[in-house]
């Protein structure tokens, strides 16, 4: 099939353009004939002219790629070679939901013929892919798997908002069903990515890699999360703390901060969620999540004790948050911390401004029902940076007195983007 694809005599779909699935097409674009598939039409057209609607890659990224843009899933049929790259959530209760790649298995299992493969890239539990997604292929194609197709696993690597690691310079661990689908996806991915792959022994390896690249970093963020918690308490910075302990050769260098996005902040409960089904209550994993999940609230709690110290009433207060994406540069809201924060301190009947440069007002109201400021006002009697985005960088402690209450203004940190200033009246806090 390898040699039939490179000859365009067959042809590799995508199943999902989102942060992963997009860049996947374009790059397999620029060698192989793809149909890129989605099934929001207002996102394929403006695909279709060159423009990324999650904003991550810029028009010179559409050209020169022998792509075809569909909300039709019939267009599938097409295709010979599969990567389905959905989105796997949680639901409201913290457990995995599957709703999007068991639809789109769904789609795809309609149009499977003999021959072809199916790469899921979606982030999974260890055994979905065997356990949940073979049998609706199965199901809805009525072939048999091993027989009449085969089946692989290549976890998503994309980092958003970084310009430096894209997705052709990191290593991708690839994985089949058989020795001989193994081969084939490692030549796809191969010629596609420069920077190499990595074959795993099996699916459930592969998807257990990936699940456990992002709750490794979830654990450590919930470390320096809880230090910052306990240093506060005996009034030490934390920011010099780590820079002191991080002279040392062995010291992981993490920041504390809010953990929210598609990933860290999710894929935590899809290992929870299989544990728990073979029978085991994991320990550690569920204390991160705690101590993560509860930041907000930490935050918001502090504010309040900041401003009854600096007697302000916080019923009466008027407080700006700064970002609201789920990390700094992107412009991706989705599973936002600084959503919740803003939410707490709603709950103290503070009175919250919104402001950030890149996210999309239409989608914060859509999905949060909040408003975005065009721009801050003034006399506000706290500020809270929410978000590293580049725009807040250069600020200094001049502007931000600019648009606080001449009495007592209170500056939240959340990144430790400033130094800590040195003018009394200011009151600065950080993580």
């Amino acid at each position: 099939m390898y040699q039939d694809l490179l000859n365009k005599q067959k042809t590799l779909s995508v199943i999902g353009l989102g942060y992963v699935g997009l860049p996947v097409a374009l790059e397999m674009a620029k060698y192989f004939q793809v149909i890129g598939f989605d099934i929001n039409p207002e996102r394929i057209a403006m695909m279709k002219e060159g423009v990324d609607p999650s904003h991550e890659l810029d028009g010179s990224a559409f050209q020169d790629k022998d792509i075809c843009f569909t909300a039709n899933a019939e267009d599938l049929k097409h295709a010979q070679f599969h990567i389905v790259a959905v989105p796997t959530p949680i639901d409201q209760s913290k457990n995995p939901n599957l709703t999007p790649l068991l639809s789109a298995t769904e789609s795809v299992g309609k149009v499977l013929k003999r021959g072809d493969i199916v790469v899921f890239e979606s982030t999974v539990y260890p055994g979905c892919t065997e356990e949940d997604c073979i049998p609706i292929l199965e199901r809805e194609s009525g072939l048999k798997f091993g027989r009449d197709f085969k089946v692989g696993y290549s976890p998503e690597r994309i980092n958003p908002g970084d310009k430096e690691r894209t997705i052709d310079r990191i290593l991708k661990v690839v994985s089949g069903s058989d020795a001989e689908a193994l081969e084939i996806i490692a030549q796809v991915y191969e010629k596609a990515i420069p920077a190499g792959i990595y074959k795993a022994s099996s699916i459930k390896v592969a998807e257990a890699a990936k699940v456990i690249e992002n709750t490794q970093r979830d654990l450590n963020i919930s470390f320096v999360n809880e230090l910052s918690i306990i240093f506060d308490t005996m009034g030490i910075d934390t920011k010099e703390v780590l820079e002191a302990a991080g002279t040392k050769w062995n010291f992981l260098r993490f920041s504390p901060g809010l953990v929210g996005g598609h990933c860290i902040g999710v894929d935590p409960y899809y290992l929870l969620h299989k544990a728990k089904q073979l029978g085991y209550d994991p320990q550690v994993i569920l204390s991160g999540r705690r101590i993560n999940d509860g930041m907000p609230a930490f935050i918001a709690k502090r504010l309040v004790q900041t401003l009854v110290s600096r007697d302000k009433n916080p019923g009466h207060s008027k407080v700006l948050v700064m970002g609201v994406t789920f990390k700094e540069n992107v412009s991706d809201i989705r599973n936002s911390k600084v959503i919740e924060l803003v939410r707490e301190l709603m709950k103290y009947s503070i009175h919250v401004h919104l402001t950030d440069p890149i996210a999309s007002p239409n989608e914060v109201a859509r999905e949060y029902n909040l408003t975005l400021i065009d721009q801050p006002s003034s006399n506000y009697d706290a500020v809270i940076v929410a978000v590293g985005h580049r725009e807040y960088e250069g600020l200094d402690m001049g502007h931000f007195r600019s648009i606080m209450q001449k009495d007592g203004p209170i500056l939240f940190d959340l990144k430790g983007l400033y130094p800590r200033p040195s003018e009394n009246g200011m009151v600065y806090w950080r993580l």
